[in-house]
């Protein structure tokens, strides 16, 4: 999300994370979001605070970025959530936890995405076990996310993995009854992206609220 007027449209439906992505090279690059987008917080307004960070968590997506630059984004987003794009290593995220928590931002999650084509892709998650929060699983594809491009879901039937996880890739208007379907105990979310655009970073919000009845129903 990028746009203050979508911003609040898409608030409105009642998801539970919205995601800013702060990778240069990607389309839908956050650059910067004023106040009253209603995303960002004025931390002088108890009353916007509290209506953003109420049940609305916000998600930071990095590739491969420095440490010093996901701290300064995370603190000035307020993000709940640091979502990790690209190689990053246990290390990492375990060096990035020390200089955020507790003093900066203490109740802060990381999220490690793993990209999926084949069984062999999914057992990465014991490399982040003790380390992430919870993981994504995405579609491997040349790009870093955002393809539209779907991964066979059957592959995580093998995850026995004691992290939670959210499901990405491709997931379109059309796929409710197959998201409805899906079972995983350990999958804690859908991550609805590029197929609910008219625009980078502009979702369309009669798709998404559409969707999300259908899921809820």
């Amino acid at each position: 999300m990028r746009e203050p007027e979508n911003i609040r449209a898409v608030k409105e439906l009642g998801i539970d994370l919205m995601g800013l992505i702060f990778w240069p090279k990607s389309p839908r690059y956050v650059s910067s979001i004023p106040i009253h987008a209603g995303i960002v917080p004025n931390m002088a307004d108890k009353d916007v605070e509290d209506s953003v960070k109420g049940k609305l968590k916000t998600v930071g997506v990095f590739v491969d970025e420095m440490p010093q630059t996901v701290v300064t984004h995370a603190y000035n987003y307020h993000l709940d959530y640091i979502q990790l794009h690209g190689n990053e290593s246990p290390v990492y995220i375990d060096n990035l936890k020390r200089t955020l928590i507790p003093d900066i931002l203490p109740d802060v999650k990381i999220i490690k995405a793993l990209s999926i084509r084949e069984a062999d892709d999914v057992k990465r998650w014991h490399e982040y076990e003790g380390h992430a929060d919870m993981l994504l699983f995405d579609t491997k594809c040349k790009c870093v996310g955002g393809s539209g491009e779907q991964f066979d879901w059957t592959i995580l039937d093998n995850y026995d993995g004691t992290l939670p996880f959210l499901l990405s890739g491709g997931i379109g208007p059309d796929d409710a009854e197959r998201v409805k379907q899906f079972h995983h105990p350990m999958c804690v979310g859908f991550d609805l992206n590029s197929r609910f655009e008219d625009a980078p970073a502009l979702k369309n919000v009669e798709k998404l609220k559409t969707f999300i009845e259908k899921i809820k129903s």
